[in-house]
């Protein structure tokens, strides 16, 4: 069920399901059953409070608030909006709710030790305010739990982005598959535990949605994942070279190099500048020295075809001499992870970036930017209005690139359309490091022959495992060290 439907493409799954005979007023019903049931699960009968929108999300409530009553729990049904206007199958779910229906004013909520928010779920169009957004004020300050079906009102489905103000869920109950708007954020922290129910549509109906967008899970890459077979030697593990930053700026780059070796590349080589080996060499034991004053001369380490991949940017310096290295290495053949310095250099030309990698269109790239060098990167797709995951996409096909858009709902995106949004990051992971480890991840992968929407996949997952199980107090160079013990639980050794 990794799987992400955005509001619309949910529509049509309910469309393909009424059309297969099954009728509308069937889906809410079951649709207000499952929550019934899970609010069940929450404590016995207590006051409750259904607030109910006009539209679908709020025949649900009056599902919802019909079978609790019919289970013995006191109810007190709220509407937003004229009950004559309530049409289809909200109408019919209206029609056989016997209580009495009161105006959707905050001094309503009073006494209720549970609310269900059933205003608007994922489809809203417009930002909520004036008296609606004192009831959701009101909603937010009750002391209560709060339980959202579909959504929490005032998140958008598709991007997760509140509409004017947004309910603060506990609990949120969705159908069939979750949304985007779930997992990106600020939906994700208004959602509370978020559930998905199952209400009788068929998983075939995604055959015809055709959604490009999933949850980051191992059951998207862990097939792909190689693991070595007995004949396996260093080069057959794949050849990666790490570009360092000058003498005083080589933290970067080992522990994306580090990273790389851990992830399982059976060679990891450090190229740097003559004036930075020194330093290096007092750090590093299992991974090798190479010196690259310039361009010219990581081009010629380039040259050993038994390199398969080359990282670059992690504290190399923004300007002409990164420049001039990331387009040597986009010219040597190897597949390439862009981050940091090796974005933000081409800040006043991304056009130069974007000809080198796609002149090479079987050329496996990574780019792994923070909003802020996105920003720069991307000033054409860094829209407002658009979701992250629309943002993300459109960067990878401007780029020709699998783009990972970094966050705490960090967003992969290939140029063929697919995205996967991850949310498995803990808060304790953003520390200075962290993204340079998650680009030595990528380059370790993609030296072993990874395809590089999975390889952007895995590292992102791993990444985020790795530090959940280390915890709180994490520091970057705790993370490859507890790459290991991720892997093996990922391949079930």
């Amino acid at each position: 069920m990794t799987e992400l439907l955005t509001p619309d493409e949910m529509y049509e799954a309910d469309r393909l399901t009424i059309k297969r005979g099954m009728p509308g007023i069937d889906l809410m019903e079951a649709a207000g059953l499952a929550c019934a049931e899970f609010i069940r699960t929450l404590s016995g009968p207590c006051p409750v409070c259904v607030v109910c929108g006009p539209g679908n999300n709020g025949g649900d409530g009056f599902v919802i608030a019909r079978l609790l009553v019919e289970a013995g729990w006191p109810v007190k049904l709220l509407l937003a909006g004229d009950p004559v206007l309530l049409k289809g199958d909200a109408g019919q779910a209206a029609k056989a709710w016997k209580g009495e229906v009161l105006p959707a004013h905050a001094d309503k909520l009073d006494g209720a030790m549970l609310i269900v928010d059933a205003l608007f779920g994922a489809g809203l169009s417009r930002d909520i305010d004036g008296q609606l957004a004192g009831l959701v004020k009101a909603l937010n300050e009750a002391d209560a739990v709060r339980v959202a079906v579909d959504m929490p009102s005032g998140v958008d489905g598709s991007s997760g982005r509140v509409r004017g103000t947004a309910v603060a869920a506990d609990h949120t109950i969705t159908f069939f598959r979750a949304k985007p708007g779930h997992y990106l954020e600020p939906g994700r922290s208004l959602r509370g535990a978020l559930h998905v129910v199952d209400i009788g549509i068929a998983d075939d109906v995604l055959h015809s949605v055709e959604t490009r967008c999933r949850l980051n899970e191992p059951d998207e890459f862990a097939e792909v994942i190689p693991i070595p077979g007995a004949a396996a030697h260093k080069y057959s593990r794949g050849s990666a070279l790490m570009v360092s930053g000058d003498a005083w700026n080589t933290g970067a780059a080992r522990l994306a190099a580090m990273s790389a070796l851990r992830v399982g590349a059976g060679l990891v080589t450090m190229a740097a500048c003559e004036a930075a080996l020194p330093i290096l060499a007092s750090h590093l034991t299992a991974i090798m020295l190479r010196k690259a004053d310039n361009a010219g001369e990581l081009a010629r380490l380039l040259g050993d075809r038994r390199i398969t991949a080359c990282g670059i940017g992690p504290a190399c310096g923004a300007g002409h001499d990164t420049i001039e290295k990331v387009l040597s290495v986009l010219a040597s053949g190897s597949a390439v992870v862009l981050d940091a310095d090796a974005l933000t250099s081409f800040e006043g030309n991304p056009d130069l970036l974007f000809d080198a990698i796609r002149a090479q269109p079987d050329r496996l790239v990574i780019l792994t930017p923070h909003e802020g060098e996105f920003a720069r990167l991307f000033k054409t797709v860094s829209k407002p209005d658009n979701s992250k995951c629309e943002r993300a996409s459109e960067a990878a096909k401007t780029s020709g690139a699998v783009v990972v858009l970094k966050g705490a709902d960090t967003v992969i995106a290939d140029s063929d359309g697919r995205t996967a949004i991850n949310a498995n990051a803990p808060a304790w992971l953003a520390t200075a490091g962290s993204g340079d480890v998650l680009t030595g991840l990528c380059l370790g992968l993609l030296a072993q022959g990874v395809p590089a929407f999975e390889v952007a996949s895995c590292a992102v997952w791993l990444h985020g495992e790795a530090a959940n199980r280390f915890g709180p107090g994490l520091i970057a160079e705790d993370l490859p060290g507890s790459i290991p013990e991720v892997l093996a639980s990922l391949n079930d050794l």
